[in-house]
């Protein structure tokens, strides 16, 4: 086990570095060797299950390997894992930091002092060096760690590089709107002075869970500087909207003057609207005017007014909350408990007694801790916390937030009557709070939730892709349900031209909001509703789960066109490369099982809100930055075929392969556990059959080389067999192959046999005969494809060893004439020059030509139908063949003189 430790009251600067040292250790966990700022404490009370945090406590010592100490060199500083330091299992010590040596220094293997303003500057010099990407709270927080020990590059020991390091971090989309609420900036003395005054003149209404601030500052002159304080003031007061006015005295002879200055983060309340009608200017969220006045209070609650019209109808449990819970009993053990977390990628558990009443909550620090002291077997009520905050489906959005810090919990139960009917998360309360408080001045959302997109969308989809759509979200409305377009659709739409038009031929629907009437059955029920408004289009229902599609083929407005329906679900995978075993969830859970972020995207259809783009996981931004990327680590292991589908994607594309995806790549396929799984399990979905589905996509893919060439680069071929590689020599005979499939047309040729499995045929030829013949069982691939590798070296040896070139021509045809083509064909690509020359003109000359004479010239000769036929026939052909007979009359003839009839 590697850990990273922060110093004892953990500021932000040792969080970002620990945060960013585990990106490049990926298996390195931090600790938190005692307390935490109380800025830091809030911040980890919504993002901490976000990070690689690890409780000091679940730690077993004697497994510590190596050691990172962030932030400080100070033994002091760490508390009790001073101790670690010492064990002999530990085998090294790595310090990073920007603070001066001194008495108090730790002894260590590898130090690293820089003279910088932050360690999290050094840590964001290291990432850029091994090419490692960050998402949006992992930059955040090390953005959070320069501002904070820098002074937001405003301290003395600020240098250079910190200033690069944190525009590296803008870069990556780091969270300003974060950055503002969580860092603590300095003011000046004047201002120092002034702050106390101005805090005392706060007036505060709250009107639906929104909170509006006025002040009205009053002095005998102008004051400078005013506009650096209303940030500050807001997050003081953490209000959603501020209006700040400063009313002063001109000189002598001219009417006094009022200043106000406005922050909204409101979308609803257009401060720059509001502000025009008195010559003001700015944006939406952050506008001011002047004005002379002698009543400045008349016009602050003009302002007062106009504001109260636009404040939106405030969020409540209702609005948030995930349905259905998942609980379990109170004699549950902590092992079972701990693998249902682990199955649904939960941070908590729920207890309810046999009444299905709520009577407890477990979290996963509890169940870790429990573990740790050897209480697998123990039930979970011994552990459970009692003490229980809970809410109501009209709890409004403020309360909730303000339960979640206060208390540190995660997860909140909803109660309807006593009944458990949802819970809201800190993921439902981010995805709000970072929809209402995003920074109207950013470029790149940072937002799960981007603005109203359906204009624009139906302006890009084909018209009857379009009216196909609205009558979806239609019959979904009235079920009182929620339906999103989600996937490559709304990927391809992003990555289409604003002046284009997008022919969708796989379109993906997903229905949530279980708590709202959904049922398992949704999507069926939609698609059925759905046929019968196109009732062209064929049905399938297929799955345990009640999935559904629709299917067009070569229709007048719709084309060929494939649309599944389902009800948003969340998968496990009992075993690596199994078949997932899925199960009701929400869309968030839906999005999440998907594999790379360009595809765990959605677009709302039906009301509230439709158009909106749902993008939890940076999706957008990926599109934008051309990048394939992963969604967890264990994706690879989980699914080995997502290795092909993020190759053909980033082939297909032109996306490049972020830099952890590439990582996570090589461990799944390093880690031997295809090969180990293959030996203990009979029936390995995602190698075998899925495995030989996305072989299918990539194989007959116009890009097919290109994508062969990223697998094998990847050593992604190891998951069809370990064995298996693409030698120059392989190459060298697929190319080859390539050449004869454009003169053999396979469809003219009558064969079912398509290009991309005799392509894969050749990769498989490089195995052993016994291992090639088990891997195309175990592919499921045709039985002729199967015995044409199980007797190609026969075959090969046999028209080597016995074909004689100085051969009449007909008898080099009766040679062939046994071999099926496709056998030839492989034969050809693996043979001499001669042997390839001689089947060329086999398969596109000799064997084309045909006999002057038929059955019927034998019959009008008199001849009656008999084996002698096939004689005749064969004889005459081969003369033929040599120009001894050269007309259909010469043939005739000698059929008279040679054959009786």
């Amino acid at each position: 086990m590697d850990l990273i430790l922060c110093h004892r009251t953990a500021d932000f600067d040792t969080l970002g570095a620990a945060v960013g040292l585990s990106k490049i250790h990926g298996r390195a966990k931090i600790v938190l060797t005692g307390g935490e700022h109380p800025s830091v404490r809030n911040f980890l009370a919504f993002h901490r299950d976000e990070l690689a945090l690890i409780d000091r406590r679940t730690i077993h010592p004697q497994d510590i390997r190596r050691i990172f100490i962030v932030d400080t060199q100070r033994g002091d500083r760490i508390g009790k894992a001073v101790e670690w330091l010492s064990l002999p299992n530990v085998e090294s010590v790595t310090i990073y930091d920007h603070h001066p040596e001194n008495e108090h220094t730790l002894t260590a293997t590898n130090k690293y002092i820089e003279k910088v303003g932050s360690t999290s500057t050094i840590i964001c010099e290291l990432l850029q060096r091994h090419n490692i990407t960050l998402n949006v709270i992992e930059a955040t927080v090390m953005a959070l760690g320069i501002h904070v020990d820098t002074g937001s590059l405003t301290f003395e020991q600020t240098s250079q590089r910190d200033v690069l390091a944190l525009a590296w971090l803008m870069g990556m989309g780091i969270n300003l709107s974060m950055v503002s609420e969580y860092a603590e900036p300095s003011l000046s003395p004047l201002l120092q002075d002034l702050l106390p005054n101005i805090l005392n003149k706060v007036e505060t209404e709250y009107i639906n869970e929104s909170a509006i601030a006025f002040i009205l500052l009053e002095t005998p002159d102008f004051i400078p500087g005013l506009s650096s304080l209303v940030a500050i003031i807001g997050d003081l007061l953490e209000v959603d909207v501020l209006i700040f006015g400063h009313f002063y005295q001109q000189k002598k002879g001219k009417q006094n003057k009022l200043g106000i200055i406005g922050r909204s983060s409101l979308d609803s309340v257009n401060l720059g609207h509001i502000f025009a009608k008195y010559g003001g200017g700015g944006h939406s969220s952050a506008a001011s005017f002047s004005i002379r006045c002698d009543n400045a209070q008349e016009i602050l609650d003009e302002i007062k007014k106009q504001i109260h019209t636009q404040i939106p109808a405030a969020l409540t449990a209702f609005d948030l909350m995930s349905s259905p819970v998942r609980t379990i009993r109170p004699h549950t053990t902590i092992e079972k408990a701990q693998r249902i977390l682990l199955r649904y990628g939960h941070s908590g558990l729920f207890v309810v007694n046999e009444k299905g009443e709520l009577v407890g909550v477990i979290s996963r620090r509890d169940i870790d801790i429990a573990l740790h002291h050897g209480f697998a077997h123990a039930p979970v009520k011994g552990y459970m916390s009692k003490n229980l905050h809970t809410i109501v489906p009209h709890t409004g959005l403020s309360t909730i937030e303000a339960m979640m810090v206060n208390n540190d919990i995660g997860r909140l139960p909803v109660l309807d009557n006593g009944n458990l009917v949802g819970i809201v998360t800190r993921t439902d309360i981010l995805r709000q709070l970072h929809q209402t408080r995003i920074s109207k001045h950013q470029n790149t959302p940072v937002s799960p939730v981007v603005s109203c997109l359906l204009p624009s969308f139906q302006e890009k989809l084909h018209p009857p892709i379009g009216e196909l759509l609205q009558k979806a979200a239609q019959y979904a409305e009235e079920k009182g349900w929620h339906l999103y377009l989600v996937g490559g659709g709304v990927r391809d739409l992003l990555l289409t031209g604003d002046d284009d038009t997008l022919k969708l031929q796989d379109i993906d629907l997903v229905v949530d909001g279980f708590h709202r009437n959904t049922t398992t059955e949704a999507g069926v029920a939609l698609a059925q509703a759905l046929q019968a408004s196109y009732p062209q289009a064929r049905l399938s229902i297929h799955g345990d789960f009640q999935t559904a599609a629709l299917t067009w083929h070569d229709d007048d407005n719709l084309g060929s066109l494939w649309v599944d329906i389902a009800t948003a679900r969340t998968e496990f995978y009992p075993y690596p490369a199994a078949n997932p075993e899925v199960e009701a969830s929400s869309i968030r859970q839906d999005l999440y099982r998907r594999d790379f972020s360009i595809n765990a995207l959605a677009v709302r259809l039906t009301n509230p809100n439709p158009g909106e783009l749902l993008d939890f996981f940076g999706g957008v931004r990926d599109v934008r930055s051309q990048l394939i990327r992963v969604l967890h680590p264990n994706s690879f292991i989980e699914d080995p075929t997502r290795i092909f589908r993020g190759v053909r994607f980033a082939v297909r594309l032109n996306f490049a392969m972020e830099a952890q995806t590439l990582e996570y790549i090589e461990y799944a396929i390093g880690s031997g556990i295809f090969e180990k799984v293959s030996l203990e399990k009979t029936s390995i979905p995602a190698l075998t059959t899925r495995l030989k589905a996305e072989l299918s996509y990539i194989l007959q893919a116009d890009y097919w080389k290109k994508a062969l060439e990223l697998l094998q680069q990847l050593g992604a071929l190891a998951c069809i067999h370990p064995q298996c590689k693409i030698s120059p020599e392989i190459w060298w005979q697929i190319r080859y192959l390539d050449r004869w499939l454009r003169y053999y047309n396979l469809e003219q040729e009558n064969h079912k046999t398509p290009s991309w499995l005799l392509r894969l045929e050749i990769i498989l030829t490089s195995l052993e005969l016994q291992i090639r013949v088990k891997v195309a069982e175990n592919l499921q691939l045709p039985k002729d494809s199967i015995t044409r590798l199980n007797q190609l070296e026969t075959n090969q040896e046999k028209i080597e060893h016995s074909f004689d070139n100085s051969q009449k021509l007909s008898q080099k045809v009766e040679f062939f004439s046994p071999y099926k083509p496709l056998d030839l064909i492989l034969i050809a690509v693996k043979s001499n020059k001669k042997i390839r020359s001689n089947i060329w003109n086999y398969l596109f000359h000799w064997s084309r030509i045909n006999s002057p004479i038929n059955g019927d010239d034998l019959r009008k000769l008199g001849y009656k139908p008999s084996p002698q036929y096939q004689i005749i026939l064969k004889t005459i052909k081969g003369l033929f063949l040599d120009g001894e007979i050269t007309t259909k009359s010469q043939a005739l003839d000698f059929i008279r003189e040679k054959y009786q009839k």
